[in-house]
């Protein structure tokens, strides 16, 4: 039975959520509203989480992946005894709260992830459950239980109408992820109205399907709710849906159950009717009674018992097994073991393709590295990212390495989302560039939240050959290098992939590594400066001086090109021009580097600069200037084998020395 504190709880969310949105002038109510009756029921009485401390590492993780309902987080946040005040709630969607329109991740005390592209919550969380499991499998010993923790989620129709979503969730039913409980709002209302304008199919049935086991429930039988989590918490063998049939808006005598309700403030008058259906003073704005803040806030002495026991538990793992127990640690630290970048592989001889180069440093940098775990979109054996001697992680076993995304870039990508926000790892995942298409969204919310992952982008231009124009980059240098905060690195040579990774594996935040399928060039590092100054961003590769004291041109290259840049300045040479050549494997890595060093690599006064990379010319007008030049590709590519296409585009020592020559002569040089 619902008792009178219980009805008074679930109010206090409805309208704390109604009360934020009124005062901002825009928002979510309807969700909150409809959903708060499930929410209280996870909340009080089976989510497991210290508000006092909000990184506990065995907490179960809370995911609202229908962000446009952020007031419901924030109200339980609030409520339960998080770090978040009142005030904070009142200062909703403005500027400097802690409540943002969407919850952000490292913004707002107790947000897992950050959500409101909808569909990335419901597969991020995915993530989070296959941490979990792996860490489980490889910690946990008999009697001693040190990762036994959920993930829950409230996801609604627009998340399932979302092919991340379908994705995330084929995957997680093969993998029989047991640790995800996702209460479902199905409350049939979007945007444009009825969910029945476009989206019929039987949700049940499809999740079934799925290999999830499904349950339905009313968004109002508290006992219900807690009957289906907990059923849920029993499986074993499959991930569960809980599907919860609400009315958004409820208790809006006119809106409810309206797609009115759905994305903006409902108005004072419906506001106030609202509080008079449901019992509820109209004034003072957020009320928040005291018998429903002192229920909400034994959240604060269950988490610390909680977390108590909890160390007392690792502590008598740690004396059983103290090495296991110091990994464990180090790990959800974020802490890398001593010596794991020590003699990595060194390169010469024959070219090489970087994505060979990438897959033989992988292999040395995995058995130094527990965290690091990854695989591919269906296309390991391409990009060179399965870890010899590991074993695949499947449905029966996650002591391996080695992840199977199958065909699901989407997923794949807010996959190593979860698994890196979860803790304890440093997924990587490989596709072909062009296919960085299909993971931009969860890439760029990677990029928002500081995720440490690293994309294995290989087949990285029209060298690829003879596929053709549909898997041939050519924008998308461009496209990943304008996402703030994303490290895009393109080595020039096998030994710039050993420290690309270098510079992966320490980088604090999501890293795109940029890898040919062509055999590339093996540079003699006794003729030419170090691989190490791939870390600078930009380095002189090759430097000349003419006449005047300075280099008459200066090449600016990345990857497979700056070997193109390098016959094209001996050509030069023939010619008596004095050109420098600049490898510049990362802008985002020279920017960051000092002025002073910035202008000693591409000084002021030469203004007469060439850069060669075969992509669009989208961005180079930074490093070349007015009177610069790009030889650059601003169509799509073709099909034929990729030395015919480089001759055809003018990658080619011949061809871009002649370009070359072309812009001295313009400058009358």
């Amino acid at each position: 039975m619902t008792t009178e504190l219980d009805q008074l709880c679930i109010n206090t969310i409805r309208f704390l959520a109604a009360d934020a949105v009124e005062q901002a002038g825009c928002g979510h109510p309807g969700m909150p509203m409809g959903m708060a009756a499930p929410a209280y029921v996870l909340w009080t009485q089976f989510l497991k989480h210290n508000p006092r401390n909000p990184t506990w590492v065995d907490r179960d993780r809370f995911v609202l992946s229908a962000g446009h309902g952020s007031m419901l987080l924030y109200s339980l946040l609030y409520l339960t005894g998080y770090d978040l005040s009142l005030d904070e709630l009142k200062n909703f969607r403005q500027w400097g709260s802690k409540t943002p329109g969407h919850p952000e991740y490292g913004h707002t005390p107790g947000v897992e992830t950050t959500t409101g592209p909808l569909g990335q919550g419901f597969a991020t969380g995915v993530g989070m459950a296959l941490a979990a499991r792996l860490l489980a499998a490889r910690y946990n010993r008999p009697g001693h239980q040190i990762v036994d923790h959920k993930i829950y989620a409230i996801v609604s129709d627009g998340d399932l109408m979302e092919g991340v979503a379908a994705e995330a969730a084929s995957l997680a039913g093969h993998l029989g992820l047991s640790e995800l409980i996702y209460l479902y709002d199905d409350n049939r209302i979007s945007i444009e109205g009825s969910t029945a304008l476009a989206f019929t199919e039987d949700v049940a049935a499809r999740f079934r399907a799925y290999g999830w086991a499904v349950q339905e429930v009313d968004g109002l039988d508290l006992a219900g709710i807690a009957a289906a989590i907990k059923a849920a918490q029993a499986e074993r063998e499959r991930p569960s849906l809980i599907k919860v049939r609400t009315t958004i808006g409820y208790g809006a005598p006119n809106l409810g159950g309206t797609a009115k309700i759905h994305g903006e403030a409902m108005g004072e008058a419906e506001l106030n009717a609202a509080k008079e259906n449901l019992g509820w003073p109209k004034e003072p704005r957020f009320v928040v009674p005291d018998a429903a803040l002192a229920r909400f806030r034994t959240a604060l002495e269950r988490g610390a018992q909680a977390e108590a026991d909890w160390e007392a538990r690792f502590a008598a793992y740690a004396a059983e097994y103290p090495d296991l127990a110091a990994e464990f640690k180090a790990r959800m630290a974020g802490e890398l073991p001593a010596g794991w970048d020590a003699d990595l592989p060194t390169f010469s001889g024959k070219p090489l393709p970087t994505r060979r180069a990438s897959g033989q440093v992988l292999n040395v940098l995995s058995p130094r590295l527990p965290a690091l775990i990854g695989g591919s979109a269906d296309l390991a054996p391409s990009n060179n990212t399965l870890i010899a001697g590991e074993r695949d992680v499947n449905r029966g076993d996650f002591t391996g390495r080695n992840l199977h995304f199958g065909v699901r870039e989407h997923a794949m990508a807010a996959i190593m989302n979860g698994l890196a926000l979860h803790g304890g790892f440093i997924p990587y995942g490989g596709t072909f560039f062009v296919f960085s298409d299909y993971m931009r969204p969860a890439l760029r919310l990677a990029a928002m939240m500081n995720a440490h992952v690293v994309y294995v982008f290989t087949h990285d231009s029209i060298g690829l050959g003879e596929d053709g124009p549909t898997h041939q980059p050519i924008e998308h240098l461009a496209a990943l290098r304008a996402i703030p905060n994303l490290l895009v690195i393109r080595p020039s040579d096998a030994n710039e992939v050993s420290e690309a990774w270098k510079v992966a594996i320490e980088h604090n935040g999501p890293v795109a590594l940029i890898l040919t399928r062509q055999n590339v060039e093996i540079l003699d590092r006794s003729q030419y400066p170090p691989a190490g100054e791939l870390r600078k961003g930009a380095y002189v590769l090759v430097d000349a001086v003419g006449e005047s004291g300075r280099p008459d041109l200066i090449l600016i290259a990345t990857g497979s090109e700056v070997e193109v840049a390098l016959a094209a300045q001996r050509i030069l040479a023939e010619h008596g021009v004095a050109a420098r050549v600049v490898a510049m494997p990362s802008w985002q890595l020279f920017e960051a580097q000092p002025q002073s060093y910035r202008e000693a690599v591409l000084p002021p006064t030469v203004t007469a600069r060439l850069a060669v990379e075969a992509g669009v010319r989208m961005g180079w007008e930074r490093y070349v200037g007015q009177q610069g030049d790009v030889v650059s590709i601003e169509r799509f590519g073709a099909s034929a084998p990729y030395k015919v296409l480089w001759e055809k585009f003018g990658f080619t020592g011949p061809a871009v020395a002649e370009r070359a020559l072309c812009l001295l002569n313009k400058a009358g040089m």
